[in-house]
């Protein structure tokens, strides 16, 4: 189970499409998630890239939480397909992304 609201998730979204020109606000919002709110948005991206199947959320968000050895938000900017990656993973997971995003517009 995400430990993450899908709202949470849709922000990041929103964010990492504006990243040239609010990187710090990014980097604020996912500095600000606990450790299993960061752990689980990892965990997200992870299946939405392909590297876990949404059944394996558990041992995804268990290996986030294991290899986490660099700010969560470097980490995650380090893709350039984030936003993409995250919305995969909750579709992955039966979550429209497109409704979570258009509820914060």
């Amino acid at each position: 189970m995400l430990a993450i609201s899908t709202d949470k998730v849709a922000e990041v979204i929103i964010l990492a499409r504006e990243l040239d020109r609010g990187e710090g606000e990014f980097d604020a919002f996912v500095e600000r998630l606990n450790e299993d709110e960061q752990a689980s948005l990892v965990a997200l991206f992870w299946i939405g890239r392909g590297s876990f199947e949404a059944e394996e959320l558990g041992e995804a968000i268990a290996t986030a939480r294991a290899e986490a050895t660099t700010p969560t938000s470097e980490y995650l900017k380090g893709s350039p397909h984030l936003a993409d990656h995250l919305e995969n993973g909750l579709d992955a997971l039966g979550i429209s992304a497109s409704d979570e995003e258009d509820q914060l517009y």
